[in-house]
C-alpha cells in the first residue's frame, strides 16, 4: 500500500478525534452557561485566542476581526467537499519613503490569480509610521528595516489577501509598537493575521474552520527551532479546526539557497531551522498544508502523507525591496484544493516574474513552475511533486 493509502485510517481517526473534542468543548461551554443562568447562545470568535504584550509592555488581548457566530446544542457538522487556497511568499509594497505611487493598483495584474476561499501571504515587514527601527544608525547595506504606511493594508485587502503571516525576520523591525500597529492596521482592513507567539488564527471558508499558525526562528514569532513547542501549538490548532495551515519562515537565503539540504540551515550565522524536519513534524502533528517563505527563491515541493509542503514560494512583491537578479525574480502563486480530510486534491502554480522595481506580473513562459518541478525532483526524489503543462501539480 502506498503512503497515501496507508494513513487513510489514521487521518479518519484524527478527524473523528477532533470532532469529539469539539463536541466535548461545546457541551462544557453550554453547561457553564446554564449554571450562570445565561439565556443566549454562546458566541464563537474566529480570532486568535491568546494575549500578547502591547507597545507599552503590558498585556493586550487580541480582539476579534471576524463575525461572531452562535452555537447550537451540538458541534458544527463535519464539512464536506473541498476548499481552495491561494498562497504567495514574501510580500511588501515598498518601504518608506520608497513607495509605489499607486499601491491600490500595484498588484492589479495578479488579480485573477489571487482568488480563492482563502488568500494567504507572508507580510515581509511592517505597516507602521513608527520611526525607531532595529537598525538605528547602521548603514542600509548591512541592515534592513521595512515599513509601509498602515493604510497600505487596504491595498493588500483589495488585491485579494484575506490572511497574512507575521512570522518572519521583519515583523519586529520597528519593535513592539510597530508590530502592534501592523496588526491593528490589518484587522481594520479586514485581513486576518497569524504567526505571533502561541497564536492560532481560525478563519471560516466554505463551511470549514481553518486554523493558521506561523513559525520563524525569532522570540516574537511561533517557535521554529523548538519542535516540541511547535508540535503542541499545531496539535491545539488541529483540535480547534477542520484543517490546519502551517506557515514557516525557514531556510537560508539567496541564489545559493535554491536547494534543500535536508539539515539545519544557517544564514549570516543565524539558525534558520531544518525546513524538512519541521514540515514533516508539522504534518504528523496535524497540519494539512505547509507554506514556506524566507529563502527569497523558489524551492521544491512534496506531498508527504497526503499533505502538500511548499518549502518556499519565493518573493512575491516588493517595490525596491528585493533583488531581482536571475531566479530571485522568479515567483509563483500556489493555488491548491484540499479535501475535507485535509488531503491534497489538486494544485497549480501560476508562474510570476517580478519586473521593474519588483512588481509581480504573470509569466506565460511558465519558467517558475518549471523551476519548482526541477527542484522537486532533484531535492526530494520520489516524494517531490511533478509539475506538468500549465503548472499543474501532480503528486
Amino acid at each position: 500500500m502506498d503512503d497515501f493509502g496507508a494513513h487513510h485510517g489514521r487521518d479518519r481517526a484524527r478527524r473523528s478525534a477532533r470532532r469529539q473534542r469539539r463536541i466535548a468543548i461545546v457541551a462544557l461551554a453550554l453547561a457553564v452557561v446554564v449554571v450562570a443562568g445565561a439565556a443566549a447562545a454562546v458566541g464563537v470568535s474566529s480570532s486568535p485566542d491568546h494575549t500578547r504584550r502591547s507597545g507599552a509592555g503590558g498585556s493586550l488581548p487580541r480582539t476579534s476581526t471576524g463575525t461572531a457566530t452562535t452555537t447550537t446544542t451540538r458541534a458544527d457538522p463535519e464539512p464536506h467537499g473541498t476548499v481552495t487556497l491561494a498562497a504567495v511568499g514574501d510580500t511588501m509594497l515598498g518601504t518608506t519613503p520608497t513607495l509605489p505611487a499607486s499601491p491600490e493598483t500595484y498588484l492589479a495584474q495578479m488579480g485573477s490569480a489571487l482568488t480563492g476561499d482563502v488568500v494567504f501571504g507572508n507580510l515581509e515587514g511592517t505597516l507602521t509610521d513608527e520611526t525607531a527601527s532595529k537598525c538605528g544608525s547602521a548603514p542600509s547595506s548591512s541592515c534592513f528595516a521595512f515599513r509601509a504606511p498602515p493604510e497600505f493594508a487596504r491595498a493588500l485587502r483589495d488585491s485579494g489577501f484575506t490572511i497574512l503571516s507575521n512570522a518572519n525576520n521583519h515583523s519586529y523591525d520597528f519593535g513592539a509598537a510597530g508590530e502592534d500597529q501592523t496588526v491593528r492596521a490589518l484587522h481594520r482592513a479586514g485581513i486576518a493575521q497569524t504567526g505571533l507567539p502561541g497564536e492560532i488564527t481560525i478563519v471560516r471558508a466554505e463551511g470549514f474552520r481553518i486554523a493558521f499558525v506561523g513559525f520563524a526562528p525569532y522570540p516574537n514569532t511561533g517557535p521554529l527551532n523548538d519542535l516540541a513547542a511547535a508540535r503542541r501549538i499545531i496539535r491545539r490548532a488541529a483540535a480547534k479546526a477542520d484543517l490546519v495551515v502551517c506557515a514557516i519562515h525557514a531556510g537560508a537565503e539567496g541564489i545559493a539557497a535554491l536547494h534543500l539540504t535536508g539539515g539545519e540551515e544557517l544564514y549570516l550565522g543565524e539558525d534558520r531551522g531544518n525546513p524538512e524536519a519541521f514540515a514533516h513534524m508539522a504534518v504528523k502533528a496535524g497540519a494539512d498544508l505547509v507554506l514556506g517563505s524566507g529563502p527569497h527563491v523558489l524551492r521544491g515541493m512534496e506531498v508527504y502523507r497526503g499533505r502538500l509542503i511548499a518549502y518556499s514560494l519565493g518573493n512575491f512583491a516588493g517595490y525596491h525591496n528585493f533583488s531581482l537578479e536571475g531566479v530571485l525574480g522568479e515567483s509563483a502563486v500556489l493555488r491548491v484544493t484540499l479535501a475535507a480530510d485535509g488531503r491534497f486534491r489538486s494544485g497549480r502554480l501560476v508562474s510570476v516574474r517580478l519586473v521593474g522595481a519588483g512588481q509581480p506580473v504573470p509569466d506565460p513562459s511558465g519558467a517558475a513552475a518549471a523551476l519548482v518541478g526541477q527542484l522537486s525532483r532533484a531535492d526530494l526524489g520520489a516524494r517531490g511533486v511533478r509539475v506538468g503543462p500549465g503548472g499543474i501539480i501532480q503528486a
